[in-house]
């Protein structure tokens, strides 16, 4: 993937919209991920479905789907008896992964932001938002995640991740993107100099606003290739 592909395959929107980054080039963001993860991709999917643990016949909903890797993924360990719904605020997202996802019944797409989600409370076993949170604009971070609360049954599983590098290269790697980006983030905060692009995309930053909006547990898991995660668990 170029460099002028990968610039065009995010649109950026004003501080004070709601949607916050929308990622247009579903073809171009799979490249991307499958280059950055080393080919690992499949097997972070089910790495992070096994933390989240989820369970056949559980109801689960995919924040920020994108291509729909995750929720197909998904779909297969709830099976026939569960079902998927993946959310995203990008249309070509959305038909992207609508079409990639023929023949599971048991899973579909729909249009929309984290922080404003029209699922129904507690109507679903599991929520998952991986890689999304730091496209959000910085304001509804908090409303995303109360979205995501309220719409978890008592007992259900949140998980948030993204990407967490170690050691030296790929920490570089990042700040070295950030630098070549030279532009503002969605949070108005210039990249590079002024913003630390390593602490932007921290799941762990998260834990508190977990904690405000009501999940009793909240733990923090590196997993391989390059991610951190966090389970948040709703009281029953």
């Amino acid at each position: 993937m170029t460099r002028n592909e990968q610039q065009s395959a995010i649109t950026r929107f004003d501080d004070d919209n709601e949607v916050g980054v929308l990622l247009t080039k579903p073809r171009g963001y799979r490249a991307f991920k499958t280059a950055f993860l080393l080919g690992r991709s499949s097997a972070l999917n089910a790495r992070l479905i096994a933390l989240i643990g989820a369970l056949p016949g559980e109801h689960a909903l995919d924040i920020g789907s994108g291509p729909g890797d995750l929720a197909r993924a998904l779909a297969v360990r709830v099976g026939p008896s569960g079902r998927v719904i993946g959310v995203d605020p990008s249309p070509q997202m959305v038909a992207y992964a609508t079409e990639r996802t023929r023949g599971q019944s048991n899973c579909r797409f729909e249009l929309g932001p984290a922080q404003s989600l029209q699922l129904a409370d507690a109507s679903v076993d599991v929520v998952t938002c991986t890689f999304v949170m730091h496209h959000i604009p910085e304001a509804q971070r908090a409303t995303a995640i109360a979205h995501m609360f309220r719409v978890l049954r008592p007992g259900g599983r949140l998980l948030l991740a993204d990407t967490h590098p170690t050691g030296r290269v790929l920490p570089a790697v990042i700040k070295g993107m950030a630098r070549y980006a030279g532009r503002r983030t969605h949070d108005g905060a210039a990249v590079g100099r002024r913003a630390d692009p390593l602490a932007a995309i921290d799941i762990r930053r998260y834990r508190e606003t977990l904690v405000e909006a009501g999940f009793r547990t909240v733990d923090f898991t590196e997993v391989k290739p390059a991610t951190g995660a966090i389970l948040a668990i709703k009281d029953s």
